[in-house]
């Protein structure tokens, strides 16, 4: 029997069975699980019932949900391995626009200083959508050398006052070529090119800037995980993961290889947290379990 054969009789016995089976022995890595996929979609968890499924699944964190949910995480032993921006519209109204920044920095200033105060590490932020007004695809498309300008310029604002925090603010890739789901794909996202995001963090050189590395949106855009992790080493500040096609749970269905990503990113000396974004399709706590063993395997 080939070692993959083995590995999935083994996770369909665990599912028939009913049980919840994490990873054995100390992970390699730090697990996280991603509050919006598991709160809004399969049984709808709230968020007490998030933190205890997480943990049994091998999680010691829940990430991206606000200052109104801390509490309910530190009751029950749970880190926020990344809060959210703090801004409305967050990954469409972003950097990308000059005429938002006085906005975007007030706002997401105000949440670096609560992150800080909580002892959350890091906070999100995004490029934004490439059009002028971001719920008129009509009102004319900002150009890709004004975009980086921007974004470099209120980054460095941004930055200034992350390390005045002590919180790392990490910019996320998106894909915007998957247009079926309006959290699988991202169509006008103007920083669904992970080498240029990349760049224009480097530009900024500071220690409190980095990129969200999402395994996802990264197979859907490029591929070449693994070399990519590689080569943006010194900027990865996070990393997401979910399967692909679908957005679906890190299973044999889908085509990225969650092993060797998890062995790479060990490689690596990798220091942060691992964030499982999927949609599951079936039952959610095995699905995290899942996701926790086809990294650590």
């Amino acid at each position: 029997m080939h070692r993959r054969d083995a590995i999935a009789l083994s996770a369909g016995a665990c599912l028939a069975a009913g049980a919840v089976q994490p990873a054995p022995g100390k992970p390699k890595l730090r697990h996280s699980v991603v509050g919006w996929c598991f709160r809004s979609h399969g049984e709808k968890w709230d968020i007490d019932t998030l933190c205890k499924k997480a943990k049994a699944a091998g999680c010691a964190s829940v990430e991206l949900v606000g200052p109104d949910d801390w509490p309910t995480l530190a009751k029950n032993g749970m880190a926020c391995a990344i809060g959210p921006s703090g801004t409305s519209q967050s990954f469409m109204r972003a950097w990308n626009n000059k005429a938002l920044h006085a906005e975007l920095l007030a706002k997401s200033a105000a949440m670096l200083d609560k992150c800080a105060a909580e002892g959350i590490k890091s906070s999100i932020g995004f490029v934004g959508f490439q059009y002028r007004d971001t719920s008129d695809p009509k009102s004319g498309t900002i150009p890709r050398d004004e975009a980086a300008r921007s974004c470099v310029e209120g980054w460095k604002m941004l930055a200034r006052h992350a390390e005045k925090a002590g919180v790392t603010v990490c910019i996320e890739h998106l894909n915007s070529r998957v247009s079926d789901h309006p959290m699988k794909g991202h169509p006008g996202y103007q920083g669904d090119d992970i080498d240029w995001v990349a760049s224009l963090v480097r530009e900024v050189g500071s220690p409190r800037l980095k990129i969200l590395f999402d395994v996802y949106h990264v197979q859907v855009m490029h591929g070449d995980v693994v070399r990519r992790l590689e080569a943006l080493k010194d900027v990865i500040g996070h990393v997401h993961t979910a399967g692909n096609p679908g957005r679906g749970e890190l299973d044999s269905n889908q085509e990225i290889g969650y092993a060797a990503i998890g062995r790479a990113l060990d490689r690596l000396g990798y220091p942060g947290w691992v964030g499982h974004e999927f949609i599951p399709t079936r039952d959610p706590a095995a699905g995290l379990a899942e996701a926790v063993r086809a990294l650590e395997s």
